[in-house]
């Protein structure tokens, strides 16, 4: 089943006074790129949320948004570091001693010193809000999955379409071939009357060496049957179910390179721009995989 990189879903989950919404989107990319965006204190679930990941998609950019709104998962409090303290003050203490200083030793100290307080984050146990982000996540990843494979049925039929277009050219170039060899030979009959005419005796055998020559020279049979090979396999693995963007944009190349071969073999008008329409339809192939997975 073809499925394209381009997608997009999301899932929302209540637990008690805590709403969780979790996005997912997806694009294009060469390999499987997990880019999670998700609250400090979510990362412990970041390998469990990439297995999530690598059991739906095998190529693209996946970024994933966890926002939690209302109870967080931990819970601040404020921390006294009694032992510097109980320092503090027995220094304070021996100060007021050693120079005979009056006074109380004043509650402001304590701001003036951060070292003695300090705001901690209590982890409490929220198993049912662990279950719940995880399950949210699996259910926009499967949103995303079902729009990535509605959007690749649509791209594997204009492809398909482009592909049948291209083997039809390639039947068309099949049988020019046959037509530019008998003009090879009619060319060089006239350029013979024109220029000879009936007065110079002609070797029939080395006139068939010349057009063979020429025909040989601009002959693209090799090219057309694996341009048609490419045009089988390319069509075989687009029924495949695995990921199929790279072997596709593979397969490309080489009909690129064999198109690029008839053009530049051939000096018959015609095949020339039926191959510059050959080369355009593979490009417009080209552009559209890079979003099939």
């Amino acid at each position: 089943m073809v499925k394209s990189m381009t997608g997009y879903g999301t899932d929302q989950v209540q637990i008690d006074d805590t709403l969780i919404t979790v996005e997912v989107k997806t694009i294009n990319h060469r390999f499987l790129d997990f880019n999670p965006k998700i609250p400090r204190s979510m990362l412990f679930l970041e390998e469990q949320i990439k297995k999530i990941i690598q059991s739906y998609f095998s190529r693209g950019k996946i970024e994933v948004y966890i926002q939690i709104e209302g109870e967080n998962l931990a819970q601040r409090r404020l921390v006294t570091d009694w032992n510097l303290m109980d320092q503090y003050v027995r220094q304070l203490k021996e100060i007021q001693d050693r120079y005979n200083l009056s006074g109380e030793i004043p509650i402001s100290m304590i701001n003036a010193i951060p070292e003695l307080l300090s705001v901690q984050e209590r982890e409490q146990n929220h198993r049912k809000l662990e279950e719940a982000i995880l399950n949210s996540i699996d259910m926009a990843c499967a949103q995303v999955l079902q729009r990535r494979i509605e959007e690749g049925s649509f791209l594997i039929k204009d492809i398909k379409e482009r592909v049948n277009s291209i083997r039809n050219m390639v039947l068309l170039l099949k049988e020019r071939r046959a037509v530019v060899i008998e003009e090879y030979r009619m060319r060089i009959n006239n350029r013979i009357d024109e220029y000879v005419g009936d007065s110079v005796m002609i070797d029939s055998s080395r006139m068939h060496q010349e057009i063979a020559l020429l025909a040989e020279k601009g002959d693209i049979t090799e090219e057309i049957t694996r341009l048609l090979s490419h045009i089988d396999h390319f069509e075989s693995i687009a029924n495949e179910k695995d990921a199929i963007g790279r072997k596709m944009d593979f397969i490309l190349q080489e009909m690129h390179r064999e198109t690029n071969t008839v053009g530049s073999k051939s000096s018959d008008s015609q095949i020339g721009e039926w191959t510059v329409s050959l080369k355009s339809e593979i490009e417009k192939i080209k552009e559209q995989i890079q979003n099939i997975e």
